[in-house]
């Protein structure tokens, strides 16, 4: 597999141009950007930039929250997600990576939180098709159950793309999904709609389980044998796209950065 940089990963020093300079200068052929620095750049600007860089997109980040708590809520939540699906075509992104959203505030209805992610899902998968942008369900680790993804395994995830039908997928985190006992099972099952590959590690201790994300190779999710089973199912797809949200990789050098994550990708990935 191939290296993409998710802009994330350097998101406290460097800015979308700075990304898209900085991968062509380390030789990592991918980007994944998040949608603020994308906004801040300008989609056409960045689009063209991107272009120019000779890099492939391999997702951007990101459509989805779709929970509310009233019905103005979530229709907002459809219309910010037709506009992702219309950035993801303008920068020919691979996928369009889906946080599908937590509970809505002071609620406590597990079950209709699913259900708005499922009907804000099937109220955009027809633009999505028309666009050829593929949906990708990103499973969270269910410790975000309540504020990030009410979707916490990839069977759930499956069980979505086989009622959305074409043009759903997933993005498989090994952060998120390292955990789950059904894995490999799934794995398989989800074959070529595997949308997209995340890579970084969980670190032992974890001190904050959302923004203390490892490194490939810092942790203890063994990466090699997970991506064995993404190739094996039929992962079209090429990339590795390295993605750490941690306070600590924000404040270093991008520049030392970027070389580190070329290194680890060709020994702990």
């Amino acid at each position: 597999m191939r290296l993409s940089l998710n802009t994330v990963t350097v998101k406290e020093r460097w800015g979308l141009a700075d990304c898209i300079e900085g991968c062509a200068r380390h030789g990592i052929p991918g980007i994944s950007p998040w949608r603020d620095v994308l906004h801040a750049m300008g989609v056409e600007a960045a689009a063209r930039r991107i272009r120019d860089a000779g890099l492939t997109v391999t997702g951007l980040c990101r459509g989805g929250m779709f929970p509310a708590a009233d019905a103005a809520g979530r229709a907002a939540a459809i219309e910010d997600n037709r506009r992702a699906i219309a950035e993801a075509h303008a920068l020919g992104a691979r996928c369009l990576v889906m946080v599908c959203g937590g509970l809505p505030p002071g609620s406590k209805d597990l079950p209709g939180a699913r259900a708005m992610v499922r009907d804000g899902l099937h109220a955009i998968m027809e633009e999505a098709r028309a666009a050829g942008v593929t949906i990708a369900l990103e499973p969270l680790h269910p410790m975000t159950c309540a504020d990030r993804s009410v979707l916490s395994t990839l069977g759930q995830a499956l069980d979505l793309c086989d009622g959305l039908g074409a043009g759903a997928g997933v993005a498989l985190d090994v952060y998120h999904v390292w955990w789950d006992p059904d894995l490999a099972r799934q794995v398989a099952r989800a074959g070529s709609r595997i949308a997209a590959f995340h890579v970084c590690d969980w670190k032992v201790p974890t001190t904050d389980t959302v923004l203390d994300r490892g490194i490939p190779g810092e942790g203890v999710i063994d990466i090699p044998a997970i991506r064995a089973m993404v190739e094996g199912a039929g992962y079209a797809g090429g990339f590795a796209e390295v993605e750490i949200l941690s306070r600590h990789w924000w404040q270093q050098d991008p520049e030392a950065v970027l070389p580190l994550l070329k290194q680890r990708h060709e020994t702990a990935v």
